[in-house]
């Protein structure tokens, strides 16, 4: 039973699609509004599988602010190496492609909220990421991690009515 057991989780993780950080894909995946062509607010939040064999069981997300005739996106996310390299989690970065795939895993969108409310809910998620406890720290488990940082401002913004993944592990953890 212990060999089948471990038979089943090396081929759990060498059937794994992107196991290269650096050449799994990150394209677009042609899912959020384009910036050009969409001149109205944008809030969306996203959820891919994490990378490699953890996207088995859990997922990476992040959100992305776009205020209105704003040509590119600021997409908000907490990425656990950045820690380790000596950098805040929190990372803050702008594209016009806020819907990459996450090292080879294609995103969903969790939430899109656009327009008139969107234009309203931008200022107080940009207040809700400055003030973000643990914009320093990442634990895979139990958190502070990717999943901490949406659910986090989920909750002090609870307007954008930001339901996570179950697959969101750390998620509860800003509860």
């Amino acid at each position: 039973m212990r060999h089948a057991l471990l038979a089943g989780l090396l081929v759990l993780i060498t059937a794994c699609s992107n196991n290269n950080w650096r050449t799994a894909t990150r394209v677009p995946a042609g899912i959020a509004p384009n910036p050009e062509e969409f001149t109205s607010a944008v809030i969306e939040v996203y959820a891919a599988d994490a990378f490699s064999w953890r996207g088995w069981f859990a997922v990476h997300t992040w959100i992305a602010l776009k205020q209105e005739n704003d040509p590119e996106y600021t997409v908000y996310e907490v990425v656990g190496w950045r820690v380790r390299s000596g950098l805040p989690a929190l990372r803050k970065y702008h594209t016009s492609t806020p819907d990459r795939y996450w090292y080879g895993a294609k995103p969903e969108k969790v939430l899109s909220i656009q327009g008139e409310r969107a234009s309203s809910l931008i200022p107080k998620i940009s207040v809700a990421v400055s003030r973000y406890p643990w914009a320093d720290e990442y634990t895979v488990f139990p958190g502070p991690n990717s999943n901490t940082f949406p659910a986090w401002v989920g909750l002090q913004v609870p307007e954008l009515g930001l339901e996570m993944p179950f697959r969101a592990i750390g998620s509860g953890y800003a509860n």
